[in-house]
């Protein structure tokens, strides 16, 4: 027999799918011209087989590692880029960016806020971490975003002669502050470099690529990082990052990578390039998926009465839902509810716990193939009031309805 609970719960779902119909007919339009633009990008670099192979030592003359940096600068509208697997995560990505470019005395500003967790131990305002930016002497400030939007007027204030690297994170990390839109990039780095022209426009483009028609490059910034196992890899690349951007910024990176003298010119990777180019040619179809599934858990979640953000239809530029629940039972039962239907270790129990870089607990629900992707479906948070939820990616948006559905089903069952 079927109960109450679950009959209001499969009308909550006719109901969320209704209320995303126009949201969807858009995510397809940004879906069909992304995947376009990668097309192009890989007819006209001519990628071919031979670049799927490996090479091992030093890596000089890596065909496959040149061919995969030559598609992403043309995918990304950028005179160069830095794609390696040698990226152990986004935030090292950007780390190794800001240590390249920052130099004692050297100041930083942080335009919307404060940065992720993470990055915040990499700047050096939480905790003690060796080597954090501010051990070294450089100077870091932030522009507040009050009320989660970020403030043209305070930017244009904040930014003075001195200001070496503006920091733009496009996504809203753990916070409340919406996600930047093209637009916002657009007119951020636009006041920074009528307040001076010499400032690096540095983008944290983590859960952004792909969500809309245009990337930050194309908007003005000057050079701009992410993680391979978020939106770009598809799903399939199993590490790595990218930068991509000016030139003479992109080899500063590479030679902050490696080391000073070798620069890009070196770096194997025994494995081979196939998951790397197949993901980015999969990213625009499987970003359009979790923009899906956001949307419908926004929808769904909102009728339930929990308070969401972005909202049903609002237009998004990353791909992080938030879902206020207000209590860490509520928290913790939500996440049990997405990782019971993760194809991998669907049978754990998430428990929060102490990760590298947060001041908090986080609960991470991730059942996923390769660790810690963002780009398949998970659910995680500090557990901390007022015990927001931040659940992101999905490959396939039928996986995305189950995975919410059952998290709801368990937020019902009090």
């Amino acid at each position: 027999m079927t109960t109450a609970p679950d009959l209001r719960l499969q009308e909550l779902k006719r109901e969320a799918l209704a209320d995303c119909r126009d949201a969807f007919s858009e995510y397809q339009d940004i879906v069909s011209y992304n995947t376009d633009k990668v097309i192009c990008a890989f007819r006209e670099c001519r990628l071919s087989e031979y670049h799927f192979h490996g090479s091992s030592g030093y890596g000089y003359n890596d065909a496959g590692r040149e061919k995969l940096e030559e598609i992403f600068a043309h995918v990304f509208q950028a005179p160069a880029a830095l794609v390696r697997p040698h990226f152990v995560s986004g935030t090292h990505t950007l780390a190794t960016v800001l240590l390249a470019l920052l130099r004692p005395q050297d100041e930083l500003v942080a335009v919307v806020g404060a940065p992720y967790d993470t990055m915040q131990s990499v700047i050096g305002t939480r905790g003690d971490a060796p080597g954090n930016l501010l051990s070294i002497g450089v100077k870091y400030r932030e522009i507040p975003a009050p009320g989660g939007h970020y403030d043209l007027q305070a930017i244009a204030d904040g930014i003075t002669q001195d200001t070496t690297v503006a920091l733009i994170q496009r996504s809203r990390g753990y916070s409340a502050r919406a996600s930047l839109l093209p637009e916002d990039m657009r007119d951020i780095i636009r006041t920074i470099k009528e307040k001076n022209p010499r400032t690096i426009c540095f983008v944290d483009n983590c859960y952004g690529e792909f969500t809309r028609q245009q990337e930050p490059y194309e908007l003005g910034a000057d050079i701009v990082a992410g993680s391979l196992i978020k939106n770009p890899g598809g799903g399939l690349a199993p590490t790595g990052g990218y930068v991509v951007g000016r030139e003479d910024l992109v080899e500063r990176t590479a030679h902050q990578l490696t080391a000073p003298g070798l620069g890009a010119e070196m770096g194997s990777y025994a494995s081979g390039y196939r998951w790397f180019f197949q993901g980015l040619f999969m990213a625009p179809h499987v970003v359009g998926q979790a923009l899906m599934g956001a949307d419908f858990a926004a929808a769904l979640f909102s009728r339930m009465g929990y308070e969401v953000s972005p909202q049903p239809g609002e237009p998004r530029s990353d791909l992080v839902q938030s879902v206020v629940l207000r209590s860490e039972d509520h928290m913790q039962r939500f996440c049990e509810g997405i990782q019971s239907y993760s194809p991998v270790d669907g049978f754990a129990r998430p428990i929060p716990g102490d990760l590298p870089g947060y001041s908090d607990p986080v609960i991470m629900a991730a059942g996923t193939f390769s660790q810690g992707s963002t780009i398949e479906i998970s659910a995680d948070g500090p557990m901390r009031d007022p015990y927001v939820v931040y659940l992101q990616g999905g490959l396939v948006f039928e996986h995305n309805v189950l995975a919410a559905m059952e998290a709801a089903r368990r937020l019902l069952a009090e």
